[in-house]
This record gives C-alpha cells, sequence and structure tokens, in this order.
C-alpha cells in the first residue's frame, strides 16, 4: 500500500533519532493535575512511535548507523531491535538486487551525494529511492524504499528505509494467474467446439442433411458470442478500473429488448417454461446505450441459469419519483428459483473474480453489470426473491439524462 509506506517515511523522517521517550505526566503531591482527575484537563494523545507504523521502518544516521529500527523491520529481518541499532546499515541490512549488487553502495553511489546536493527537482529526486524488490541471503524477497533528510545546510542527515513483505504483492500475482488460467478455460471451451464443427463440415458436408448444416453453424455462431462476450468483459473492465468506461445514451425500449432476448435463448434450445415474464406497458421514457443494456441483460440471465435453477422470471416495471413531478426510475429484475446468495455474501457478488465458491465463470460478468450500469446513474444489487432463489435489481433513472431535451413528439 504506497499510502501506508508514504506516511511510515514521513512519520519517521520527521521524527528525530534517537527517538525520544513520552513525556511521564506531571503529579503533584496529591495527584492534582494527574490524567483523569477531577478539573484536569485531557491527556494529550501519545506521540507517534516507530512500533505504530504497520511498515518495516530504520532510521540510518548520515555515517550509515542504525538510529532506530521498529517491531515490524525486526521481524522481517528476522532479527533483534537491539542487534540492528548501533549497527553499520551495510551489514545489518544486506540486500542485494538480482544482478549481485549491494543495494546501499549502489544507491549511494547513485542516489544523495555525500555532502549535499543542492536543494531543488534533480536533488529531490535523488532522495528518493523508489520501491524495489531486493533479497537478503538465503533468498527472502523485501520490497524497499528509502529517502534522505537533509538538515537546513542541505547536508543529509538521515535516512528513512521502509520494508515490506511480498505476500500481498504474490497474492495479486497469484491472482492475476488465477485469472489467466480461467480466462483460458473459457476460451477454450467454445474454440474447441468451434473447431470441431467446422472441421467436421469441412470434410463430410454432402453427408449432412440443411438441419444438420444449420443445427451445427449455429452451435458455432453461440460459441463465437461466449468469445465475443468474455472478450468484451476483459476490455470492459480495464475500462471500469481506470474510469474510461463510456456510454451512449438514447431513448431505448426495455421490455423489447427483454422479449428479444428471450426469444433468442428459446431458438437456442431452452424450454419455453424455463422463462416468465412480467412487463410493464405504461413505462415513462427511458434513455441508456442499447447495446450496453443488452449486456447487462444477458449477463444477469446467463448468471441466473448458470447459478440458479427452475424458472427464470424477468420483471420490468416503473417505481415513481418520490419528489413530485420527477421520472422516477425504470426496474429491472432477473430472478430464479435456485439456492439464492447467503446474506453475508451479498455485499461482494459484484466484486471482480468473486466466485462465491463456484469456479465456474470469470468472476467479471457482475463486476462489469454494476460498472455499465453506474455509468447511466444507475445501480444493481441483490437480495432474496419470494422462491428463495436470487433477484438481482436493476435501477435506471427515467427521462432524459441531464443536458439532453426529450425528442419532440
Amino acid at each position: 500500500m504506497p499510502e501506508a509506506r508514504g506516511s511510515a517515511e514521513a512519520a519517521a523522517a520527521a521524527v528525530p533519532s534517537p527517538l525520544p521517550a513520552a513525556p511521564a505526566p506531571h503529579t503533584g503531591p496529591d495527584g492534582a493535575g494527574a490524567p483523569g482527575a477531577p478539573g484536569a484537563p485531557a491527556a494529550p494523545d501519545p506521540p507517534l512511535a516507530l512500533d505504530d507504523l504497520p511498515d518495516g521502518v530504520l532510521v540510518v544516521d548520515a555515517d550509515g548507523t542504525i538510529a532506530a529500527v521498529n517491531a515490524a523491520a525486526a521481524a522481517l529481518l528476522h532479527r533483534e531491535p537491539a542487534r540492528l541499532v548501533g549497527v553499520h546499515v551495510r551489514r545489518a541490512l544486506p540486500l542485494q538486487d538480482t544482478s549481485g549488487r549491494r543495494w546501499w553502495d549502489s544507491w549511494r553511489s547513485t542516489g544523495p551525494a555525500a555532502d549535499g546536493a543542492a536543494a531543488g527537482t534533480a536533488g529531490a529526486d535523488a532522495d528518493r529511492h523508489p520501491e524495489r524488490m531486493l533479497l537478503l541471503p538465503g533468498g527472502s524477497e523485501l520490497l524497499v524504499t528509502a529517502r534522505t533528510v537533509r538538515d537546513a545546510a542541505g547536508r543529509p542527515a538521515r535516512v528513512v528505509v521502509a520494508l515490506r513483505g511480498t505476500g500481498e504483492r504474490r497474492r495479486a500475482e497469484s491472482d492475476a494467474a488465477s485469472l489467466i488460467a480461467t480466462v483460458a478455460h473459457e476460451l477454450r471451451s467454445p474454440l474447441t467446439s468451434v473447431k470441431q464443427f467446422t472441421a467436421t463440415l469441412l470434410r463430410r458436408w454432402e453427408r449432412f442433411s440443411d438441419e444438420q448444416k444449420r443445427l451445427m453453424l449455429s452451435t458455432v455462431a453461440a460459441d463465437a458470442d461466449r468469445v465475443t462476450r468474455l472478450v468484451g468483459d476483459l476490455l470492459d473492465v480495464s475500462r471500469v478500473d481506470t474510469g474510461r468506461l463510456r456510454v451512449h445514451r438514447r431513448p431505448f425500449d426495455l421490455p423489447a429488448l427483454v422479449r428479444e432476448h428471450v426469444e433468442r435463448l428459446l431458438l437456442a434450445g431452452y424450454d419455453d417454461d424455463r422463462f416468465r415474464l412480467d412487463l410493464a406497458g405504461d413505462l415513462p421514457e427511458l434513455w441508456a446505450d442499447p447495446d450496453r443494456m443488452a449486456q447487462v441483460l444477458t449477463n444477469l440471465v446467463e448468471n441466473a441459469l448458470r447459478h440458479g435453477a427452475g424458472t427464470v422470471t424477468v420483471t420490468v416495471s416503473h417505481d415513481p419519483a418520490v419528489e413530485p413531478g420527477g421520472a422516477g426510475e425504470v426496474l429491472l429484475a432477473v430472478e430464479d428459483e435456485g439456492d439464492g446468495v447467503p446474506a453475508e455474501n451479498r455485499p461482494y457478488v459484484f466484486s471482480k473474480f468473486w466466485h462465491g465458491g463456484q469456479r465456474s465463470g470469470t468472476g467479471l460478468g457482475l463486476y462489469v453489470t454494476r460498472g455499465l450500469l453506474e455509468a447511466h446513474g444507475g445501480d444493481v444489487t441483490v437480495d432474496e426473491a419470494a422462491s428463495g432463489g436470487a433477484r438481482f435489481t436493476v435501477r435506471l433513472p427515467a427521462g432524459p439524462p441531464p443536458g439532453e431535451d426529450a425528442p419532440a413528439a
């Protein structure tokens, strides 16, 4: 966490070394003035100590001797704090990069000058050591950053070194590797199907009836759509994360989109009784991006089909505005008759990579869905349906967005 590391450097840099102990409170012979005594002022907050900081911190004097070390740093170095204070940093912190260069000597030779480079942009940059992964003897890895603190004359007064373990980075790398493996699996299945059907058609085209050819080509088209959706989700994750997701809103018929989507699923082989539609006919005008809303609907219905059971009910309704004269909201609800989402898991459902213990899928669809709806000024929630299954409810503002005029009748 860069914020925590920065606060550790700043706090340690602001404290002279060695660190002073907190002053004892003054008390009179009868205890007057003692903290908590009647009429006594509130006790001041204790001064910040290095051991209060979450990252490992060492304060190094200008001559390279360690003046102070906190418990987190001692734990990372597997040493007692008393065995580090007073020792030269080169011996106490024998860090090397992957090329075998000793970190302290390498940084001091290319970083801050021994007797005070002039303050300024170049000097300030040289005084800061960006975070790097370095090695301890035995192969243990640490993330290290440092900053030189100068006195009024511009001479180095001390160096503050911040240390962190690599566990968090390793977990992030593991998540990335898991995502790659999941995406590879999700891509391999439809691509294998496409390859097999097309190869079979090319070898035995004349042996199949028109109906068989149509079925096989329909399967190829459906698998190609699945790959396209997955690639689209991956691109949208990047856009959501960086705030670059854009929607192009215009007057839009949500009930028509629902009917068309369910008709396509029926043509793909789902039974008629798998779906139930409850579409209001007196909806206010809704402005939305048709392509993005098709993506939202696909993600929610596919989620119900994959993880739910029984009939999937899709409802479109209107929630009038609380304020007089407002257009209110258009609601889209998708619910199933499966086991539902436990209440304790609902706050995490729209998190990136969340699976809820089920490893099918990439864990990206609902994360992207929330990002798309927030870009429309709406939101999505999950709760329990009357059947006990999961119910996802989308709320979208009705009427034209700010700055847009309703089209003339």
